[in-house]
């Protein structure tokens, strides 16, 4: 169920200040303003500083304390430093600031998302197995070492979190792989798979409304909190962990379409994990949809997609199942379209450019999805019967059919599909001609 602090409005929502320090100018906040947010923040200033990082505090002694005087004067309530914060440098700033100031830096922030979005059981608990891998260093850090080395596993907070980390692993061991389920019914429904991946706000929800058979590209928005069958298309980071599957046909094909859950750059390896299984789905599928925001910035573009294009290599992608969105085109002019198109035919397969909101080259997408289905084709030839009328309508159900043919005592069907809905068919068309009245075969 989304979390209470989502529906909260702007003005009544907790107060943030974010800072960030980076080694030019300018000092990019987009992207940390928007993950605080997503945390039901409201961001009320920021602290930037161009320099290296400093070792003690990451921002340096002066710009904490400009840091403390802007927490003071807005009545902020969270610090979030963009960027990892050792646990030594996570106490140290917080000691400079107001009473009861929290720190958080960008990795501890996204668990907080995350934690706040985990729906099922699964994805609960491998939220909480990241927490504390990331939590246990900083305890260790913390702790007094002779106190620690004195103490038995029973009175010790070191000792308690790693006994959890090793239940919650052995747990999460013996549940179902989401993915293998999702593999399973494939086959056993005999869908095309299709996944969509890319990074978070790229258009990926809107692309499955608009592909999904039962959705629709606008007026999306579910009245119904816990209704999970329908991906948001809210301009929010990690609205939902879990996946969302919809059938759609593409093409006359029948396939299962899924929304992965979105990229976001420098994500905590301790989420790496949590990520594992979603993108599996990826590399069971048979094409991938790469959605690439063509709104981002130049080189921000360059940069998703290349981190897009070897997070897919990384599970098993085969690059030419890839086909590349290029999305929201409707809010980019023809220069700069053409830029980004330029950037993604030197690197990505397939590149279409998109809007998925407006529906435009939409059915271009489609096909080229299409083209990297496993398909073979069939002409299939067999009485003028109810039997084969049957057969006929399944075909319509499971597969692209082509042309049908009514001659005299004969049905010609020309048909594309999967390979085992083809093998069926013929073998179906085989056992109606076994009198001798019809003939199949395939081409």
């Amino acid at each position: 169920m989304r979390g209470e602090r989502h529906r909260q409005t702007e003005r009544n929502r907790p107060k943030a200040v974010v800072a960030a320090v980076a080694g030019e100018t300018p000092v990019d906040t987009e992207e940390i303003r928007a993950l605080t947010r997503a945390a039901g923040y409201a961001v009320v200033g920021e602290c930037t500083q161009t320099r290296p990082p400093d070792p003690g505090t990451l921002l340096g002694s002066g710009k904490v304390e400009e840091l403390a005087e802007l927490v003071d004067a807005t009545g902020a309530s969270l610090v979030v430093v963009d960027d990892e914060l050792t646990p030594g440098q996570t106490t140290t700033v917080r000691e400079r600031l107001p009473d009861g100031v929290r720190v958080f830096d960008r990795y501890r922030l996204v668990l907080d998302i995350f934690g706040e979005q985990a729906r099922t059981r699964r994805a609960q608990l491998q939220v909480e197995l990241a927490r504390l891998q990331y939590e246990l260093p900083r305890i260790r850090a913390e702790a007094d070492e002779g106190v620690l080395n004195r103490r038995t596993e029973k009175g010790s907070p070191w000792y308690d979190v790693r006994d959890r980390i090793d239940r919650l692993e052995r747990t999460l061991d013996e549940l179902a792989s989401p993915a293998e389920q999702f593999r399973e019914r494939r086959r056993a429904q005999d869908f095309d798979l299709v996944t969509i991946a890319g990074y978070t706000n790229a258009g990926k929800s809107t692309l499955l409304h608009r592909l999904a058979d039962d959705l629709s590209a606008t007026g999306t928005a579910s009245d119904h909190p816990d209704e999970d069958a329908v991906a948001s298309i809210e301009d929010r980071l990690f609205e939902t962990l879990e996946t969302t599957t919809r059938r759609a046909t593409l093409r006359g094909r029948p396939a299962l379409v899924t929304d992965t859950v979105g990229f976001v750059q420098d994500l905590p390896h301790e989420l790496v994990r949590s990520f594992s299984e979603t993108l599996s789905e990826a590399a069971a599928a048979d094409a991938v949809v790469l959605v690439a925001d063509a709104s981002d910035p130049l080189e921000e573009f360059r940069e998703k997609l290349e981190v897009s294009l070897d997070v897919l290599d990384a599970q098993g992608v085969d690059r030419h199942d890839v086909v590349t969105a290029i999305n929201k085109a409707d809010l980019s002019s023809e220069a700069a379209l053409a830029d980004r198109l330029a950037i993604a035919r030197e690197a990505a397969p397939a590149p279409v450019s998109t809007s998925a909101s407006e529906g435009t080259n939409v059915d271009r997408l489609v096909s080229a999805v299409t083209e990297r289905l496993p398909t073979e084709h069939a002409r299939l030839t067999v009485p003028n019967c109810g039997e084969s009328m049957a057969l006929v309508s399944r075909l319509y159900d499971e597969a692209a059919v082509e042309s049908v043919d009514y001659d005299g005592d004969e049905v010609r069907v020309v048909v594309s599909g999967r390979p085992r809905v083809l093998a069926k068919a013929r073998a179906d068309a085989e056992a109606l001609g076994a009198d001798g009245s019809s003939r199949s075969g395939s081409s």
